[in-house]
């Protein structure tokens, strides 16, 4: 199974269905495979990822691609606002915005990416998220602004 059923999510609270996804009972995103990133742990409001780096990411100058972060950045912040939705609640990012803090190598290890919601109404979220490497130095950091789309 590449993605999980639509009707599956309908019934679980965001929270519900990523702690699901966690457990293993529904197949982690494409995306999370293609680049090596996971979802390890979930609480409300909090999402937190990890990814080991690798020369497989690299840019022409030798460094992690950008792209990789704000990517990141995008899951761990999406991710804390869908712990917050209740069932059959999705969202999508309308904006996110990363500031890069130190390069990130190849050799920068396992990364971790812990994103927080800071205000969740009707209709828009917004969320921060940090990406640390594994000596615990400030990578990147970001927002994200998110749209609520209600259940139908």
């Amino acid at each position: 199974m590449e993605a999980a059923n639509p009707s599956d999510f309908a019934k679980l609270t965001g929270l519900e269905f990523l702690q699901a996804m966690i457990d293993g009972k529904y197949p982690k995103p494409s995306i999370g495979r293609t680049l090596g990133f996971t979802l390890v742990s979930v609480s409300p409001g909090e999402a937190v990822f990890e990814m080991a780096v690798g020369p497989h990411l690299l840019n022409p100058l030798g460094s992690v691609h950008g792209g990789v972060a704000l990517t990141l950045i995008d899951s761990a912040a999406g991710c804390a606002v869908h712990t917050e939705l209740p069932a059959g609640t999705g969202y999508t990012t309308i904006e996110t915005k990363v500031n890069f803090v130190r390069p990130i190598s190849a050799d920068s290890g396992v990364l971790r990416a812990t994103g927080r919601v800071l205000n969740l109404g009707r209709q828009i979220a917004s969320a921060e998220a940090h990406i640390f490497s594994d000596q615990d130095k400030l990578l990147a950091h970001g927002t994200s602004t998110l749209f609520i789309m209600a259940r139908r």
